[in-house]
């Protein structure tokens, strides 16, 4: 009986199986059944409902800032010069030689006036590093670092090669104040070294200078010198809290 009952429930599984195969096989063979696939998600809805792409490259944001600044080329003249009256300069001989040598450092700070020579605008400041003795020229080339200094409306750094024995251009490489994001470059004329220098700037990215900076220059020469009032920084002939 218990073999019976065993062929018997085998006969109604396989039974069972075969109507299933049955039923399948009307609607397709059992090769060309295809499971459902999930469906793909609606791109075009997500990307509305998700936060906007990001379009912006790693640069810019420096190149909108850097596109917003002014380019306009303003022209200031300034005159350094030294009253000897400040212990500038001072020479420091690093290389402990007899002759200019490289290494020797120097350190200053002289008075700036308006081109025009009758205003005391303030002083300069920096320093100048020896990097090779021109004899040939009766000269020196020199590595500089300073500043110009105008006050209340900030200061001027600049950056570069001195020749003592022509024309040098060095770089503006930043300032302060109504100088701030300043860059250009500047043209230092030699007159008589190391007492009187003349300098053309040539500013950008910055807003327009004040009009008491600017103006027509006097032309530099070994005999031009500052009025007497500037000299003494009257009120009328000197910036206000001018850089002592």
């Amino acid at each position: 009986m218990a073999a019976t009952s065993t062929t018997s429930s085998s006969s109604s599984l396989l039974s069972s199986s075969t109507k299933k195969l049955f039923a399948i096989s009307q609607k397709g063979s059992l090769g060309s059944f295809t499971p459902p696939l999930p469906k793909a998600p609606k791109v075009g809805v997500l990307l509305q409902k998700g936060p906007s792409p990001v379009k912006a490259s790693f640069f810019s944001a420096k190149d909108s800032a850097d596109s917003s600044r002014p380019t306009k080329i303003q022209k200031l003249y300034v005159y350094e010069i030294n009253e000897r009256d400040r212990g500038s300069p001072a020479y420091l001989r690093l290389s402990q030689k007899s002759v200019n040598s490289l290494g020797d450092l120097v350190p200053f700070s002289n008075k700036l006036y308006h081109g025009n020579l009758e205003k005391r605008l303030g002083i300069t400041a920096g320093l100048c590093t020896l990097i090779q003795h021109v004899p040939e020229r009766n000269g020196d080339r020199y590595e500089a670092m300073y500043s110009f200094y105008f006050g209340d409306y900030g200061h001027i750094s600049v950056q570069g090669a001195y020749l003592t024995y022509e024309d040098s251009y060095l770089a503006v490489t930043g300032g302060s104040g109504i100088f701030e994001g300043v860059y250009g470059q500047v043209k230092l004329q030699q007159i008589i070294f190391p007492f009187k220098l003349f300098y053309t700037f040539e500013l950008k990215g910055i807003q327009d200078l004040p009009r008491e900076i600017l103006g027509t220059p006097v032309p530099p020469a070994p005999a031009v010198e500052p009025t007497l009032a500037a000299k003494a920084a009257e009120s009328h002939a000197a910036l206000k809290n001018y850089t002592k």
